[in-house]
């Protein structure tokens, strides 16, 4: 049996059709039955086509009930704006005002373009996010309930923001001394520990990080837990003007040095200009200085190894170099006081560690350059002032130019 169908208000053809023989469906009907059965199955026929008609086209939109989650924005919003000088550098270890200038160096990097579905965040909020975990180093949960973000986003900003220190203030606020600054840190380390030629101090400090997943023994240093290690030279105002961080916690400073920057500037004479004084008949060029772990290098004055026989010139001598060098350990602790993260172990991927490393000796940099006193239990290291970039050296035997420091020195007792 066939019918086809058709409805002017739903313009659809309808196709019913069986194979089975008439007698089999209907037995002997009469006409008038057939009549019947068949508009019955000509109706139905015709409110399924209407039906389906109205599915397909009537189908209304999905409407979201919740596009962004709300969150509490009123830690960043009302509780920081309302902070006095104190508490402000008391949670972002920065004054206000150096914490303005960060966001308009930085505010190119970070901005976001505003779009139709939301407003971006600011660049002070993603400044306060990257200040504030590298100050604290709290957890991405606790800083997102904070400001009132996801947890990823923290993720993400955080990331960001230390790149962008890395890229844009960085080289501005981290290089070596030449020319007049130069001289003036030669002149601080002379008037303040009166040690003549002086350049900077270097040394090395271990950053604890999370064991990595690959190679972790290798990052297992000799004070039993897993580092990176951060070679830094510093000057007489406790700030650096070299850093070199990523490698693993197991190798030896020296190692660390003979694959850096400065080693290999030092060893083609570009460190420092080739400008010595004459020091007790020996001319002494201007140098770096340095612990026992170290190389003794006419750029790179240690003290005496003490196995027992030092006489009593030697130990005064290295009491002084002691004095100077102590600069570098200084800057480190307040680095590690500044910026709590580098204080606890990264959680972090190990290959970002060294942006972090570097993001935090900048914005160390940046608050000793703008006048900020770092203040620990122990009570206020010295503050001091400004610096710059670096040359060549004179080649003259180091335990010569050792020698004749060591004999100045018991001169000057």
């Amino acid at each position: 049996m066939r019918f086809n169908a058709s409805s002017d208000s739903c313009s659809e053809n309808v196709l019913i059709e069986t194979s089975e023989p008439r007698d089999a469906m209907w037995g002997p009907v009469t006409g008038a039955a057939v009549s019947g059965a068949s508009l019955a199955l000509l109706a139905a026929a015709l409110l399924y086509a209407c039906h389906r008609k109205r599915l397909f086209s009537i189908a209304a939109p999905v409407r979201r009930n919740v596009w962004v989650r709300s969150r509490s924005q009123e830690w960043w919003d009302t509780d920081v704006s309302g902070f006095t000088n104190t508490e402000f550098i008391s949670n972002l270890r920065m004054t206000r005002s150096t914490f303005d200038y960060v966001c308009e160096r930085l505010r190119l990097t970070l901005s976001r373009e505003e779009t139709c579905l939301r407003r971006p965040i600011t660049v002070q909020k993603r400044v306060g996010v990257g200040v504030y975990w590298l100050a604290t180093g709290a957890c991405y949960r606790t800083i997102a309930n904070l400001f009132g973000i996801a947890k990823s986003t923290v993720c993400s900003i955080v990331h960001e923001f230390c790149e962008a220190v890395r890229r844009v203030l960085m080289p501005h606020y981290i290089k070596l001394p030449k020319g007049d600054a130069l001289q003036e840190v030669i002149e601080g380390f002379q008037q303040r520990w009166g040690f003549p030629q002086c350049g900077g101090a270097i040394d090395g400090s271990h950053i604890p990080i999370i064991a990595p997943e690959d190679n972790h023994a290798e990052y297992f240093n000799r004070k039993g837990w897993h580092s990176v290690l951060l070679q830094g030279v510093v000057d007489h105002r406790f700030c650096f003007t070299n850093i070199y961080a990523g490698w693993p916690g197991s190798v030896h400073d020296a190692r660390v040095l003979r694959n850096s920057h400065v080693y290999s500037l030092a060893e083609r004479g570009e460190l420092f200009p080739p400008v010595s004084n004459l020091i007790m008949g020996v001319q002494v060029p201007i140098m770096l200085l340095g612990d026992p772990a170290y190389p003794l290098r006419s750029w790179l004055l240690k003290g005496y190894c003490d196995t027992g026989t030092l006489t009593a010139e030697q130990k005064y001598f290295n009491e002084c170099h002691s004095r100077a060098r102590m600069t570098v350990e200084c800057a480190f602790g307040r680095l590690k006081g500044r910026w709590r993260c580098l204080a606890k172990r990264l959680d972090v991927d190990v290959s970002l560690v060294p942006t972090i490393i570097s993001a935090c000796c900048t914005l160390h940099n940046v608050c000793e350059m703008h006048g900020e006193n770092y203040e620990e239990a122990g009570g206020t290291v010295p503050h001091v002032e400004r610096w710059a970039e670096g040359g060549g050296f004179v080649d003259v035997q180091p335990s010569r130019i050792r020698e004749a420091l060591t004999q100045l020195f018991l001169s000057q007792r």
